[in-house]
């Protein structure tokens, strides 16, 4: 058992971020890097384009609190890797998720529940201060 869990252990998982869950990281007090690493092991972080997109948007266009929140979360991504997919931000976030085998994080809770009903994984945050995975 103990051999499978470290083989296991050294498999990347990836990662889809929504952009609820990037501007999170500047709302509340989230060790990203931390968390991620106790609910999946080792992981890669992409983002799909429409996602980036939709944070382009809100940092030029949006009302001042998103505004003030999406700014820094385009600094963040560059140091993630951006993902060329088609169609709406939750719609590339689920066909990401299902040819990767992905986890999705994200706090919006309509998405949560079309990542359940396509049995796929999402990671959300929990009493402003932990990431919990379902």
């Amino acid at each position: 058992m103990a051999s499978n869990w470290s083989r296991n252990n050294r498999t990347e998982k990836i990662v889809i971020l929504d952009s609820s869950a990037i501007m999170m990281l500047f709302e509340f007090n989230i060790n990203l890097d931390k968390e991620l690493k106790r609910l999946v092991g080792n992981y890669k972080i992409i983002i799909p384009k429409p996602i980036y997109n939709e944070l382009k948007f809100l940092s030029e266009e949006g009302k001042e609190k998103k505004r003030l929140k999406a700014r820094p979360a385009l600094d963040l991504i560059k140091n993630f890797e951006v993902v060329d997919i088609e169609g709406k931000p939750d719609d590339s976030l689920i066909l990401l998720a299902k040819k990767y085998g992905g986890i999705i994080v994200t706090n919006d809770k309509d998405l949560r529940k079309n990542i359940k009903n396509n049995s796929l994984k999402a990671i959300y945050l929990r009493n402003k201060s932990t990431l919990v995975l379902e």
